[in-house]
């Protein structure tokens, strides 16, 4: 397998990382026509609409949407159920998670200006959030975890989580983890159907006000054509690491940090920069080694090949600035002063600072989010968190003085933009007795 090896200081450099970089997240016109067709349905149809999708694309035939409810026996028997060094291990991730969280939460606030007008925001949770999780051959607890735990940690009182059961495949530890996060009620619909459910709402399944959680194309591409009807997390797409190292790393940690983001699918992205030329060698020969015992090696190899890349940097301060140019969804900073260096990084989803730091231990349990933001929108996007879960409302109460004084303001500049009733509605509070 060849992967790219480019150098910063040759003529084409530009074009040559832009192109690499570049990737089209529009889905095709006929899976496009397919979701709207889809949504079309469930928004007309409801739970009729959504018990022949079920049928058709998972193989699951009910009479009623309340049959493809789990009830909540059914999680606790799956938290009961499972290895015990699992469900160990959930439980303490999901607590890492919950703590971080626990330090995001945004709180109402206000003060009293010198006349008592009063200004403040008020800080209230989201009514009820969806949670989409994939099922079948794509299971992950850990997408749970990180879902639900900010949302319930931000007090919203329904969290409604969807899953396929295509043929009735079952993951108990995807149960288990709805279980530990407290998920409310948990129903076994997947796909655009799905989102379509949890964005209108049906008979059976009641409507939210945000979606969050992974999926394939046609889930990505219904939770796109249903915002604005809802909120949703984001449009994510393929995962991504950017490796910074300084060249005093085992090369073989590296290899495998890269191979991390590389096995989740073909058009993952994994890049290492680096100002040492032999430490590259030195990498691209541990990925060539280290290869052949990969599960998924197709997988890394075809994902490495088309995406990837080794790039050789003129120094440390020119990899910060190409860092900040790819904004990468995780970047691992293996260097000594990897804490200080970081003050250098305006754009990322996630930083693992230091060479011990691998970004698998951000992906399950280290505390913070693991839904992070790709395809360069780090520049202007952030994590999931709680806040995304809470909703800020302003707060403006006028004393009398305030209403005086605010209200020859207010008029002046609604007359200015011709806003007539807009004056008006400020004069009429507007002290007439006084000067």
């Amino acid at each position: 397998m060849q992967i790219r090896r480019l150098d910063s200081r040759a003529a084409g450099f530009d074009r040559d990382l832009d192109a690499l970089l570049a990737w089209q997240p529009d889905a095709a016109d006929d899976v496009l026509a397919r979701v709207n067709d889809i949504l079309a349905a469930v928004r007309a149809r409801g739970d009729a609409a959504l018990l022949e999708l079920t049928a058709r694309f998972d193989e699951i035939e009910a009479k009623s949407v309340a049959e493809l409810e789990m009830p909540a026996e059914r999680l606790a028997r799956a938290h009961a159920s499972i290895d015990a060094e699992a469900r160990d291990a959930l439980e303490l991730a999901a607590a890492r998670i919950r703590a971080y969280a626990e330090r995001q939460k945004l709180e109402s606030w206000r003060y009293i200006e010198a006349d008592g007008t009063l200004l403040g925001q008020q800080v209230s949770p989201l009514d009820r959030v969806g949670l989409y999780v994939p099922g079948g051959k794509a299971a992950y607890p850990s997408s749970v975890l990180m879902n639900a735990i900010p949302a319930v940690v931000a007090g919203v009182p329904e969290l409604i989580m969807v899953v396929p059961t295509p043929r009735g495949a079952v993951d108990e530890l995807v149960l288990a983890a709805a279980q530990i996060a407290g998920v409310h009620r948990v129903f076994t619909i997947g796909g655009a159907q799905a989102v379509a459910a949890l964005a209108y709402g049906t008979e059976t399944v009641p409507a939210v006000d945000k979606i969050v959680g992974p999926g394939n194309i046609y889930v990505a591409t219904a939770k796109r054509l249903v915002y604005g009807t809802v909120g949703i997390d984001m449009v994510a797409g393929p995962s991504e690491i950017l490796v910074i190292c300084d060249g005093k790393t085992d090369p073989d940690w590296i290899a495998m940090d890269l191979f991390s983001q590389a096995e989740h699918d073909e058009d993952a992205q994994a890049i290492l920069l680096s100002p040492d030329g032999d430490f590259l060698d030195r990498v691209e020969a541990s990925i060539a080694r280290l290869l052949e015992a990969m599960p998924r090696r197709a997988i890394i190899e075809q994902s490495l090949g088309a995406r990837g890349a080794l790039v050789e940097v003129a120094d440390l301060d020119e990899a910060a600035e190409i860092a900040n140019r790819i904004a990468p969804e995780h970047l691992e900073l293996s260097l000594d002063d990897a804490e200080n260096f970081a003050r250098s990084i305006r754009h990322a989803g996630a930083i693992f600072l230091g060479r011990h730091t691998a970004e698998a231990i951000g992906d399950y349990c280290a505390g913070p989010n693991h839904v992070l933001p790709t395809s360069r929108t780090a520049r202007f996007s952030s994590p999931l968190g709680v806040y995304d879960f809470q909703k800020r409302t302003s707060l403006i109460g006028c004393s009398p003085a305030g209403a005086d004084a605010l209200g020859r303001v207010a008029s002046t500049l609604a007359q200015g933009e011709g806003l007539v009733a807009h004056a008006r509605s400020a004069e009429f509070r507007v002290d007439k007795t006084g000067s």
